[in-house]
């Protein structure tokens, strides 16, 4: 059976781990460190849809192949969106999730309001054409770290009905009600609908 080979506009093995993991087998998904691109691509846009366009429109204009890009980041309620579109790089540069998570649980100190959301937008190159993906999974900030699990602030994000931290869940307890696989489940289907003679 024809696999559909999709090139994924990211170096970051852990999102590539967590989508291989979610995926339909019937997907060959590429890393760019599975191509050799090594040239980092530049997220200077102001919201998470500019960010996810420039990485997908870069790699669509250089090779002219189907790929995806996405941008994640953790909402907070009370910080009006904050972290949002600059969550991996929140305490500055060189980027570190711990001293992220201490900034956002120094901003959160005192304050009863803790919702906040994983938000993540997917933007795909199919057929030569555009198309975008949103999923968004809702929740609270917890007062300290708890699990050695996921990455970035999954130690203190508590999705909504859950009595335990995104780093504290099950792989696939994370991919099946995380932002992530909400946008990525759009786009499967979305692709399923178009390559149904192939899949």
């Amino acid at each position: 059976m024809k696999k559909t080979s999709l090139l994924f506009a990211t170096h970051n093995a852990n999102k590539v781990a967590e989508i291989k993991k979610f995926i339909h087998a019937n997907y060959a998904i590429q890393s760019l460190a599975d191509i050799g691109w090594s040239e980092p691509i530049p997220e200077t846009g102001n919201t998470l849809e500019e960010n996810a366009w420039i990485k997908a429109n870069t790699l669509f204009t250089a090779l002219h192949t189907d790929c995806f890009a996405d941008d994640s980041g953790l909402e907070i309620d009370v910080l009006d969106g904050q972290p949002g579109v600059y969550s991996a790089r929140f305490s500055g540069l060189p980027m570190d999730a711990n001293k992220n998570m201490a900034k956002v649980l120094q901003l959160m100190d005192g304050k009863n309001e803790r919702q906040a959301q994983f938000r993540t937008v997917m933007a795909l190159y199919f057929q030569g054409e555009r198309h975008s993906f949103e999923g968004i999974v809702r929740g609270s900030i917890i007062t300290k770290k708890q699990g050695s699990g996921g990455f970035g602030y999954d130690p203190i994000f508590m999705p909504d009905g859950y009595t335990k931290t995104f780093a504290e869940l099950a792989p696939e307890i994370k991919n099946q009600i995380g932002h992530r696989g909400k946008a990525l489940k759009k786009m499967i289907d979305f692709l399923h609908q178009r390559c149904a003679d192939i899949i």
